[in-house]
């Protein structure tokens, strides 16, 4: 198994299938425009710095942007409406939380999370192994809230995303202050991308810092 971080909220998680999350443009925030194309591609909002599918798509690519069940092959997706902002969507609209399992392992996207999550919401989530959650703040859950989601979660892996890196022009936080909520021991940082085993995984939450 890999993942690939290509900035941002866009992961390349690749097994026999490769699937990518919300992919960007690049050039739009600043940063190297992502180098991969997707089996799958999941996309959580209709942002531009979200939904930019026609650079990381090919001639088979399935593209989801709806919440529901969905199946491709061996791959099961579940899409659970969220909300871009603590105001039901009133402030940024609706966002999509991404759950599926590949080669045995779980893994939910939050995309854009705006707000907490309910208890209901938590428990359509867990048990999870890798969490890819937003810290930066301003247009997501900050640094505060993402630890918060964290605990309560407990994934074997915490991966931060959509935090300031260089030359991204987007103003939000980098990835310090979600960071200070955690023990060093607690913290690795893997680079841009990632081979691993399922039993690499933890028996206690991590957090794995993924950096261009």
């Amino acid at each position: 198994m890999r993942i690939r971080w290509h900035g941002h909220s866009c992961f390349e998680i690749e097994n026999e299938k490769v699937v990518v999350t919300d992919p960007h443009d690049g050039k739009s925030i600043g940063i190297r425009s992502p180098n991969v194309k997707g089996d799958i591609v999941l996309v959580s909002h209709d942002h531009f710095d979200h939904n930019a599918v026609r650079l990381v798509e090919k001639g088979e690519t399935k593209v989801i942007r709806e919440p529901g069940e969905h199946q491709i092959n061996e791959i099961e997706i579940r899409g659970i409406k969220t909300y871009h902002d603590e105001k039901d969507g009133k402030k940024r609209g609706e966002n999509i939380v991404y759950i599926f399992e590949t080669d045995g392992l779980s893994f939910c996207h939050l995309g854009d999370l705006g707000h907490e999550l309910s208890g209901d919401l938590m428990e359509k989530i867990k048990p999870i192994d890798f969490l890819f959650i937003p810290v930066g703040g301003t247009f997501t859950v900050g640094p505060v809230e993402a630890a918060n989601i964290v605990d309560e979660i407990e994934p074997a892996i915490a991966v931060p995303m959509h935090f300031k890196v260089g030359g991204l022009s987007l103003d939000i936080k980098n990835v310090q202050p979600f960071l200070d909520k955690y023990p060093d021991e607690k913290i690795h940082k893997v680079g841009v991308e990632l081979d691993f085993l399922k039993t690499d995984l933890p028996e206690e939450t991590e957090v794995w810092v993924f950096s261009l």
